[in-house]
Formats: C-alpha cells, structure tokens, sequence
C-alpha cells in the first residue's frame, strides 16, 4: 500500500507540474462519487494522456467535494480516472470546438476488493478552428484606419461592405443588426447603424461578424449580425490610455462643384482626442472611455443628373457641409459579489451637435442657365443617454450559468432646417423643425448549462420602443412643404420573445437546433390633420423562427457545415418617418407609416480548411425574401412650375440573393500576412405592381432584373524591423442591379503605418484612406418618364496622424 501510495504522490506532481504547461483551451469537469453510497471521493486523480502517444498531457485531483475541472489545448485525448480500491470505468466522449464546456456530471466509481490500475474514460477531441458561422477580428491588427472609427475599422475586414448612408453590408445586403457587447440599443440604430462612425476603433478588442445566428438571437437581420466588443482591462490597479488623432479629408474633389457661392468642404480638418481609464481591486472594477470629436466634414455631396422623357435635363449638386463637434463619454462598475455573482452597472452619453450649410443650383444642362438657387441650413443636436445593469450567476459546474440583463436607451434628434431660396420661380423662406425621441427598454434573461456531449440554452426577452415625432413649420411665401401633414406622429413596437436552443458534439457531427418565438405588437398614430395616410396604423404578428446547424468532421483541419434559418427585418423609424427632407426640395426623401417587415430564409453550406500558417473559409449561400423594402423613384408633377422626384419607401415583392463567398488568411513569411476575400452573388429581383399613397395615390412599377456582382477585398500586414508595421488594402465592388436600376463599380485603396516607441507603451499612426478618391457611389436610376444618374462624392479620402499611450 505504501508502494502504491508514493507512486500515486509522484503522479500526481508530475501531473501539476503538466498542468502548468496546458494552454486554454475547452474545458472538461465533472464529480467523482461511490456508486454503492452515493458519497463523493475526494483526491481521486484524474490524468489525461495524449490518444495516439499515450504520453501524459496533464491532470487534477478532485477536491473535497469530489469535483474536478480540467483545461485542455485541442487534441485526442484519453482520460484516466484512478483511485485505490475501485474498478475501471469507461466512457467516450468526443469534442468537435464549438462548445468549450463539457460537463461529465456524476462519475460512479464502483468499489473492489483490491487495488487496480487507473480507471479510464476515453475522450477524443478534433483540433478546434474558428467557429464556420462567427468570424472574429481583433482591432490590434488594423493599421490601415488606424485613428479612425468603427466604420472605418470594419473596411478593411473580409467580407464587409459600406453604401453611401454609413450602412454595412454583408453578402450584396444592408439588413445587418449592430450589437455592442451583445446587446442591441439605439446608439447603433435599430436597423439603420447609426452610431457606428462614432464609435471610436480604439476603444474596441474586436469585431464579430455572424451569418447565421443561433436562436439566441434577435431574429431581426437577415444578412448577418455584427458585434462589438469593447476592451475590458485585467490587470489590477490603474491602468489606460491617453491619445489624440488629427486629420484632413477631401484632399481632392473627384467632380467639380456645380456654380454656387458655397461649393463642397474639402481639406476638412480634424482633432480627436481620447482618455481611457481602468482601475480594478479584488472586487471591483471601474472603467471609464471618452473620446471627443471635433472636424469638418462632407458626410453628403450628391450631384444628381435627371433625364426626363419630354427632353429636359437637369443636375444639381447637394453638398452636406458640416461643422461638428461630439463628445462620447462610456463607463461603470463590474462588482463581484461572491465568487459565482457579479453584477455589472454601466452608462453611456453621447451628444452631438452639427451644424450643415449647403446651396442647391438647379442647372439646365441645355443651355446652362440655372434655373433656381436654393440655400438651407441645418441646425442639429443629436444625443444617445443609454444605461445598463447585468446580473450573472454561475453555478459550481463551469458553463452552468444564469443571467439578466435590463437597459434603458433614449435617443434625442432636434433637427432644424432653415430653408432660403431666391430665384424666378420663387422667392420665399421657410423653416421647419423636428424632434424625435426614442425611448427603449428591454428586459432579458438568459440560461445555458454544459452538458457532457454539447450545451443547451434557454432564454426570454421583452423590448419596449416609443418613439413621438414633433413636427413644427413656419411657411414662407409660396411655401414648398407640403401641406396638412399634421405636426405629431407616435411610433409604438412591444416585442416579446422567448427561445431555445440545443448543442449536440459527437466525434464526427454536430448538431445546433433552436426555435425563437416572437410576438410584436405594432402601432403608428398620426396627427389627424394629415391627409396622405389613415391615422392609428395598429398591427401586430406571431411568428417561429427556427435555425438549424449540421457538421460533418472530414478530419481535424476540415469542416463542412450546412444552415437554415428564418429571419425577420423590421423597418425603423428613418423609413417610416412621415415629415420629408428638405436637402434637396426636388429629389424628396421620405419615410412610409405603412411598410410591413420582410421575413427571409436562408440556407448555407459552409467549409473550412485549416493548416499551420493559415485557412480558407468556403461558402454557397441562398436567401429567398419576401416583402422586401425599398427606397422607389417616383414624380410628383403636382406642383406646376418644377417636378419633384420623390424617394418613398415601399415593400417591394419577392427577390433572391444566392452566392459564393471565400476567405483566405495566410501567413506568406514571418513578417508578412496576406487576408482578403470574394464574393460573387447574383440578386434576382421580381416585378412588382405597387401603390404610392403620398403626396397622392398613384401607381409605381419594378421590372424583373437579374444581375451577377462581386466584392473583392485583400489586406497586406507587414512587420518590419525597429517595431514598425505597414498595411495596405484594396477593395473593389463591382457594379450591381437595384431596384428601377444599377450602383455602379467603386474602388479604394488604403494604406497605414504604426510605430511603436517607449517599449510598446507609445505607438504613433499614419494612415490615408481612398487615396486615389474612387470609393464614391454612383446609380443609375429608370423611373417612370425620368431616368437620373445619382452620384455621390462623399468624404471618403481622409489621412490621419495619431498618437496613443498607454499607462
């Protein structure tokens, strides 16, 4: 006995001394009891040798409770359970990545008459590789936008693409949920990403991009979700970093300013200065992110050329010249109330105010006489007051977890348009006002527990959204805002969720099944005083959405996935807003009271092949949506001096998006990385037979269209000697239908530098976006007796000059 018992001692300090050298990895737990009584062993020892060598990898002992976690790197492993005087016990457990947990629950251990060899459970794991349905990006590696917010940052990642109104795109689609650290709130918009150019790249870890999302999510975004996580600080005491950025944008002008007094803003000058801090004890942490904005801008210059069918031509020019200044203040306290508690308090505010000047010549391209000259200003204060409190509790087994979250977000837009225009067919001003908040609260609850073979996951969530709409006008002479549109809309959503969703691993499948249910109640009450729609809109739906998940294992460097599932893209309050816009008085952009979501299916089959230095990501993709909505070109002849274009949102019919997506990473030699992507899709839009209700009812036309269209994007990273990093990135989007036309191709290159100095502690940035000014979007548009080239030449060309530090 005494034998046995030194050589179990020495055992197991070899096996501590192994555990050290493990890195992280999946985790496996579980707890060791007697089958007979039932009472947990303590001590037991627990080894892990490697499946093919047989040599020891690692190895624990149960604790006092008879429970025993154990971390492992990817691998096949076998584990032995051994203890004096019981009998072997075996089991086979396989691990293909996707779950890091396995909880093994109660292991019984039956006893014998006499000591025996070490009991073992045989458990076999593929080498894990990235998830096929998450893409992860760590913002460290960005040198290319370095300086630059989180719109700029995600330019140069595979796969993600950018239209002129800041949205991103994935796979040929703008219908994209934003989340920040998982959550979703009006800073990022729901559905229009509003806040993503202010988000400052420098205060995020990194960025998650997910093509099909389990059930645990929102069911809302059809082409994918993005989540940004932000930095989270580890090491105790204070800690953080001070830096400020500096720029000029719009080096050139790729069109020349049409005749006008004011012309378009370039060499845009720019500060953004930054201060994070972070300071974290034994049980509490308090973080604190600001950052400050102030530049001029061109975030619009839209230069539309329109053809009418009766002979006349006509451009004009609407640049956004902007003056802004923006202050985002991010912070809040993480307290650990026990060792399984932790509660975590956040903020957020963030106010803007812009103000935007621009004059408008409408110009006959015939004979060159500008036939009117339009001024405005726009006075703006725009603001985002978001608060958090999140309640974990983990439970003794790891991955056995239940938490809750409740926020509260208030958006405020106070919009002022000053209206001037001075020539022979009118002279007159005008003025109107907007204020528009959004209030949200949502309440949640999650739960997941790991279980021996996968996870299961259970959750519900209710969401509040208000939004009241203050519509003021003071008219001019010969006023050109329409009449009897009221001066009040309220907007109401109440959504009420609840899902599930299971994870089986096996050595050579997985399985992923999950079923949200969600039912939304829908109200738009409107000023009884507007004519163009129906007051007290109220609608409300139930509906299933399921997601299923299929892998095949080839062998450890290949995977093969195949998905399903339904989504469902609500509109938000940008394409519902009844009030015009009044940038352009004769290219009128407006929302529609009465658009319906649009609901998708979506099906993949994904592959993934890994090797030493790199990794190749494959896939074939097809979305059928249905109810698809869209911005429709149509005339409004009701004023008789000038025709007004209007840009109305319609639900559109049935369209399809099938495609081909690859992503290569590789590691070409030590100080050289190469990332870049392909997507090749082709939209099929179906013809469509709608009515327009505003400014009066009339019909509108989609003819059927099929085009085939690609996105390519590669990024060169590499590290030279003296702690110096370079990055240049090409991106080329070819041209595409729309409906009633066609976005043309656009291209951009990009380039970076980053220095580091005082060992890594400082690290200076030079980096130029669009250099040679070609990112700018263009469309032709077919209406109805018109046909328009619309180009829009915003501010995309910007080099940058920043410096941080960290302490």
């Amino acid at each position: 006995m005494k034998v046995c018992l030194k050589k179990e001692t020495l055992l197991l300090f070899f096996l501590f001394i192994s555990t050290i050298a493990v890195g992280q990895g999946i985790t496996v737990t579980g707890q060791v009891i007697e089958q007979d009584t039932q009472e947990t062993l303590p001590f037991v020892t627990v080894s892990i040798f490697d499946a093919t060598s047989l040599n020891i990898v690692t190895g624990t002992v149960t604790n006092e409770s008879g429970q025993f976690t154990v971390e492992l790197p990817t691998g096949n492993y076998l584990l032995k359970i051994s203890f004096v005087g019981f009998e072997t016990l075996e089991r086979k457990i396989t691990a293909g990545g996707l779950n890091p947990i396995f909880d093994l629950g109660k292991i019984e251990l039956a006893a014998s008459s006499e000591s025996l060899d070490e009991v073992a459970i045989v458990a076999k794991r593929t080498t894990v590789s990235s998830d096929l349905d998450k893409k992860s990006f760590s913002l460290d590696d960005n040198v290319a936008q370095s300086g630059g917010s989180v719109l700029d940052a995600m330019k140069t990642m595979p796969g993600v693409t950018f239209d002129q109104e800041g949205k991103v795109v994935l796979r040929g689609s703008d219908k994209v949920v934003v989340l920040i650290d998982g959550k979703q709130s009006s800073l990022t918009g729901f559905g229009n990403q509003k806040g993503l150019s202010n988000i400052p790249a420098a205060n995020i870890e990194r960025i998650e991009i997910i093509n099909n999302p389990s059930a645990k999510y929102d069911a809302n975004g059809f082409a994918g979700i993005v989540n940004i996580i932000y930095k989270e600080e580890k090491q105790k005491g204070l800690n953080g970093d001070l830096g400020v950025s500096s720029g000029l944008g719009v080096l050139s002008k790729r069109k020349k300013d049409t005749p006008t007094d004011f012309g378009s803003y370039s060499i845009n000058p720019k500060l953004i200065p930054s201060l994070n801090l972070n300071y974290r004890t034994e049980k509490l942490n308090y973080f604190l992110q600001t950052e400050i904005i102030l530049q001029e801008a061109l975030p619009n210059n839209e230069f539309t050329t329109r053809y009418y069918d009766d002979g006349r031509n006509i451009i004009s020019q609407v640049p956004e010249n902007r003056r802004q200044f923006r202050s985002i203040i991010t912070g809040g306290v993480d307290y650990e109330i026990s060792e399984n508690d932790n509660i975590t308090f956040s903020g957020m505010f963030d106010r803007e105010k812009h103000i935007d000047t621009s004059q408008v010549a409408f110009i006959n391209l015939d004979n060159n006489v500008r036939n009117r000259l339009y001024t405005w200003k726009e006075d703006e204060v725009t603001s985002f007051i978001h608060a958090a409190v999140n309640y974990e509790h983990k439970f003794k087994q790891p991955g056995h977890k239940l938490s809750v979250n409740a926020q509260y977000t208030r958006g405020l837009e106070d919009e002022s348009y000053f209206l001037n225009d001075s020539s022979t067919v009118r002279i007159g001003r005008d003025m109107t006002n907007i204020r528009a908040i959004e209030h949200t609260s949502s309440f949640s609850t999650d739960y997941a527990r790991a279980l021996s073979n996968g996870r299961i996951e259970l959750g519900a969530k209710a969401r509040f959204r208000r939004l009241p709409v203050d519509y003021t006008i003071e008219r001019g002479n010969q006023s050109i805002i329409y009449p009897s549109l009221g001066d009040f809309s309220e907007w109401r959503e109440n959504l009420f969720a609840a899902y599930g969703n299971y994870l089986l691993e096996k050595e050579n499948f997985d399985i992923e099944a999950g079923l949200r249910a969600e039912h939304t109640e829908v109200s738009y009450e409107l000023d009884p005083e507007n004519i163009y729609y129906e007051t007290n809109d109220k609608y409300n739906y139930f509906e299933l959405f399921p997601s299923v998940r299929f892998t095949y294992k080839l062998n450890n460097k290949n995977k093969l996935s195949a998905f399903y599932n339904r989504r469902i893209d609500r509109p938000g309050e940008p394409e519902l807003r009844i009030f015009p816009k009044y940038d352009d008085p004769e290219l009128l952009k407006v929302g529609n009271p009465y658009l319906r979501p649009q609901f998708t299916n979506s099906f993949e089959l994904a592959h993934r092949y890994s090797w030493s230095s790199g990794s190749l990501f494959s896939a074939m993709y097809h979305r059928e949506i249905d109810a698809a909505y869209q911005r429709i070109f149509s005339i409004d002849d009701s004023n008789p001096q000038y025709d007004i274009v209007n840009r109305i949102y319609q639900n559109t019919g049935h369209s399809t998006n099938t495609g081909i997506e690859l992503l290569l990473s590789q590691e070409i030699a030590d100080y050289w990385k190469l990332n870049s992507s392909l997507n090749i899709y082709r939209n099929g839009i179906d013809d469509f037979q709608g009515t327009l209700l505003f400014p009066f009812e009339r019909p509108f036309f989609i003819e059927e269209s099929k085009d085939t269209a690609g996105d390519f994007k590669i990024t060169n990273t590499f590290t030279f000697p003296w702690e110096l990093e370079a990055q240049i990135t090409g991106l080329w989007y070819s041209a595409r239908n729309i409906p009633q036309g066609e976005e043309l191709a656009r291209s951009s290159i990009d380039v970076g530098f980053k220095k580091s100095i005082w060992d890594k502690k400082g690290e200076i940035t030079l980096s130029a976006s669009d250099l040679f000014n070609k990112f700018g979007l263009r469309q032709k548009i077919n209406g109805q007796d018109f046909t328009a080239l619309y180009e829009n030449y915003y501010e995309t060309q910007i080099v940058r000059l920043g410096f941080n530090y960290k302490f």
